[in-house]
């Protein structure tokens, strides 16, 4: 039998929109796009894991605000083992603001091996790394939108999707800023005939 890990949550506003971020004792758990969970526990002042996440937050405010390139808080990983952890890790200790790497080219730098996927069926290093990028638990400060497939940008599974990802490496310098790209946020997504505000 395990142990719950008490989270401390908190949130703030970001031209991606809100985004979610909880703490333990041992770092930053959890970055999510999005409110937190509706019973999620503001943090118990004076605790550890209260002060890594005013931490946390202080950070992405000045990394929104293009006043910061690197995160100095800790990431506790959790329950995150094998390759998922080890993925996680090099992403985090190896790709910097303003790069970006394959999905190929990270399951090499982990050292993946292809892995059997549903039904038994082999999966590619890249295909095992996609899916871990999808089920990254500390979206922006483990930066899965630094991940793109060797054709193009690839999927994005925070916030709207891939236009928050396409908006997060024209923010880091990743990619060119094309004509219609807003430092205010990602287009939203306007119904058929709706007039843009």
């Amino acid at each position: 039998m395990g142990f719950v890990t008490e989270l401390a949550w908190g949130c703030l506003d970001t031209p991606v929109g809100q985004v979610s971020v909880a703490c333990t004792d041992a770092g930053v758990a959890r970055v999510a796009y999005g409110p937190p969970p509706c019973a999620a526990p503001g943090p118990v002042l004076g605790t550890l894991a209260a002060v890594l996440l005013e931490a946390a937050l202080a950070e992405l405010e000045e990394y929104f605000a293009a006043q910061r390139k690197a995160f100095s808080v800790p990431v506790d990983l959790g329950r995150a083992r094998g390759s998922r952890r080890t993925v996680l890790s090099v992403l985090h200790d190896s790709v910097w603001f303003g790069h970006t790497i394959t999905y190929g080219g990270l399951a090499a730098r982990a050292g993946l091996d292809a892995a059997a996927g549903p039904g038994g069926a082999a999966m590619t290093p890249a295909r095992v790394v996609g899916q871990i990028m999808a089920s990254n638990p500390v979206a922006l400060i483990v930066p899965c939108h630094r991940v793109v497939a060797g054709t193009g940008l690839g999927g994005y599974s925070g916030g709207t999707g891939t236009d928050v990802k396409h908006w997060l490496l024209v923010f880091e310098s990743a990619l060119p800023a094309t004509l219609d790209w807003d430092p205010a946020g990602p287009r939203r997504a306007q119904p058929a005939g709706a007039r843009p505000a």
